[in-house]
């Protein structure tokens, strides 16, 4: 149980913790939400690991064959999703600043909701079918291993759940930080712009990766 626990764990942080298209969308949405909002994104990105963590152990390498011509097209529309979300943030930021709102927090984020921040992050991680292929190649290398019992499964997936919701709140918590930090007109309006341009630059490495 031990050994599944600990495998889980190093799985999840293995597959959260290179910060993507996603992670630097995470971020921007923290820094112009707040934490309620960030955290339920970061939740809802961790609730995909899990999910793909759970179809692997559940016989995930017989799901790979099936995968492996869809995982292109999905990743080529999780890519430009990510990218007329970071347009559309970054042209609601300018937009608002020559208004001369941008000072206050409500620069076109705030309708998004804890809710729909949930289900918008889940969604767009859930479009990355890599993240499964990952577990299984995981799970396999491990070879006698691998959890084999449901209790070991079970811990493999909760684990796996646990690592990739720790590191995506640290995530959020840094998007926190950032806002209350660069909370002036010319500081969210900078950081808007630049967490835009990176969240394309990343999104488009994935769409052509």
């Amino acid at each position: 149980m031990t050994a599944a626990v600990l495998a889980g764990l190093l799985a999840g942080y293995g597959i959260a913790i290179p910060v993507g298209a996603v992670g630097a969308y995470l971020v921007a949405v923290t820094a112009r939400t707040g934490w309620r909002t960030g955290a339920a994104a970061a939740l809802g990105v961790a609730t995909a690991d899990g999910l793909y963590a759970l179809l692997a152990v559940a016989g995930g390498s017989a799901l790979v064959p099936y995968l492996t011509p869809v995982t292109t097209p999905l990743r080529r529309v999780s890519a430009l999703v990510l990218v007329v979300l970071a347009v559309r943030a970054a042209w609601t930021a300018v937009r608002t600043h020559r208004s001369g709102a941008l000072a206050s927090r409500d620069d076109g984020a705030t309708a998004l909701t804890p809710a729909r921040a949930y289900a918008s992050f889940l969604g767009i991680t859930v479009l990355n079918p890599m993240t499964v292929v990952y577990f299984v190649a995981l799970i396999l290398a491990t070879g006698p291993h691998a959890p084999s019992s449901a209790a070991a499964r079970t811990a493999f997936v909760l684990a796996a759940l646990v690592a990739s919701a720790s590191w995506q709140l640290l995530l959020a918590t840094g998007g926190t930080l950032l806002g209350r930090i660069l909370t002036g007109p010319r500081g969210r309006l900078a950081t808007a712009l630049a967490s835009s341009t990176l969240i394309v630059v990343l999104a488009v490495r994935l769409l052509v990766g």
